[in-house]
């Protein structure tokens, strides 16, 4: 857990930069150079630059909010009035009303990565509700794009004022919140890493225990014992940059010029990165990467900590910039002058004893969750094996049942060979005597005759024979109709 957090704080710096440096970097990159006092510093070498690459701000829909301000900058009357637009009128959305004049070509560009955009989000929600298992579920893309306030879902196909207004809104909003957002992944960071040492340490023996103790106060002590950290953005601070990161004379430090030499890419802002910059040689004081008590998370955290405090006292229009005139000013407030000193994290703890037992319990109730999952899960697999003894069970069943009546089917007995009648002889009728037709059973018995003749009874023993197709006799036959048996002769 605490790698993820690690690796999350590293990730999320990007973000600290903001869709207003975005725009600033691409809109402002031609932006004429402040003049520098060439008798104090030397004049570098003029180079061909390539335009300021723009920093990934971290937002999801990072990719389509540069390529909409970067047709936006292809345009000369939307660059002319940016130029001319306050950044708080900016993030109020009245920059976005200018887009009604704009070329039609970049507004025909505009649908279309707006209809890009709209499919890309359209292909995220099907694959989300895919993974979720609602792949027979109808997907109500509308009501799901509500949740994407940057862009009109209900016309997704035309790039309009409400798009670019929206999307500055949201880009601002969503970036809003950074700092904070840092400040608690470094505190659940700090948190974590104190309740593992209190794990780790009930694990020793109490002689064990007492040299793990005394080994973290050492570390502790010797983590604060260093040189003094100057206040951020003092003159102090400054200073020592301007000496020993500028190599020039301490005495001839002049403000305008040092905002010169530091604003890298020349757009006339300190942004983040700019900011931070400076802070390397005080950072440098507390933290070496070589030593085993110094925590490179928590430099970062203090590089961050600094360069907050600076924008909090410095960007009167609180977009995360610092203008040439801004920093002008601050340089000659008396609290920069003379500062108060600089509070290290070292001297403030990240969290509250009350905030640490709360994290304790969340981590008890997460321990408890996970061992309760692992236990409906071993149910799940009990239960699943249980019923695959059954398929088994039965598989064997009805494969012995098929066997059974194949072997059933092979042994079945041949029937009887069909009786032949030679001759005279007649065979036996018991069986038939004793039968009646299936037509006589039903016929009433009043309709048979009460008595028959001997002839009589012949001709119809006759007919019954005839009618059941066996071989019929010559007794009934008249005298001298007779026809004279077969004479057998036996061959020596």
């Amino acid at each position: 857990m605490k790698s993820r957090i690690h690796n999350k704080m590293c990730w999320s710096r990007a973000l600290h930069t903001g869709w207003l440096l975005l725009l600033v970097q691409l809109l402002c990159s031609e932006a004429v150079p402040i003049s520098m006092d060439k008798t104090k510093v030397q004049e570098p070498e003029k180079k061909t630059e390539e335009p300021p690459a723009s920093v990934d701000t971290g937002l999801h829909y990072d990719r389509y909010l540069r390529e909409v301000i970067d047709f936006l900058e292809k345009d000369q009357h939307f660059r002319e009035k940016l130029h001319n637009t306050d950044m708080e009128d900016i993030k109020q959305g009245k920059l976005a009303k200018e887009l009604d004049f704009v070329s039609h070509h970049v507004r025909t560009k505009l649908d279309e990565l707006k209809r890009q955009e709209v499919s890309r989000l359209r292909t995220l929600i099907k694959a989300k509700q895919d993974l979720e298992g609602g792949n027979d579920i109808a997907v109500d893309h509308q009501a799901l794009l509500k949740q994407f306030e940057y862009l009109n879902h209900m016309n997704p196909h035309t790039f309009e004022v409400d798009d670019l207004d929206r999307l500055i809104k949201s880009a601002t909003k969503d970036l809003e919140n950074f700092d904070k957002e840092r400040h608690e992944e470094f505190k659940k960071y700090e948190m974590l890493k104190e309740h593992d040492r209190q794990e780790h340490l009930k694990t020793l023996d109490e002689d064990e225990r007492r040299k793990e103790e005394e080994h973290f106060e050492e570390m502790k002590k010797k983590h604060a014992d260093h040189p003094k950290v100057n206040h951020p953005g003092s003159q102090n601070q400054l200073k020592e940059v301007w000496e020993e990161g500028d190599g020039l004379d301490p005495e001839d430090f002049d403000p305008k010029t040092f905002f010169n030499l530091h604003d890298t890419n020349g757009d006339g802002f300190f942004d983040d990165q700019e900011l931070e910059a400076l802070f390397t040689k005080e950072l440098e004081k507390i933290y070496d990467p070589t030593n085993e008590e110094d925590d490179m998370v928590e430099m970062e955290e203090e590089r961050l900590r600094m360069r907050e405090h600076v924008m909090n006292e410095v960007d009167s229009n609180k977009d995360r910039l610092v203008s040439l005139d801004e920093f002008l000013v601050a340089t000659k407030k008396k609290e920069f002058l003379e500062p108060d000193s600089w509070e290290t994290l070292e001297q403030n703890q990240a969290y509250t004893d009350e905030e640490m037992r709360e994290f304790e319990e969340h981590l008890v109730q997460q321990e408890q969750d996970l061992n309760q999952k692992a236990v409906d899960l071993q149910k799940q697999r009990e239960e699943l094996e249980r019923q695959q003894e059954q398929l088994n069970s039965q598989k064997i069943e009805l494969q012995q049942a098929v066997e059974h009546m194949e072997r059933l089917k092979s042994q079945n007995v041949e029937p009887p060979p069909e009786v032949h009648v030679e001759g005279n002889a007649i065979p036996e009728m018991h069986a038939f005597d004793n039968q009646l037709h299936p037509e006589q059973e039903d016929k009433p018995q009043e309709h048979e005759p009460a008595h028959y003749t001997p002839q009589e009874h012949h001709e119809q023993q006759h007919e019954d024979l005839a009618q059941q197709g066996l071989p019929q006799t010559h007794q009934n036959l008249p005298p001298g109709h007779q026809e004279a048996a077969p004479v057998h002769h036996n061959l020596p």
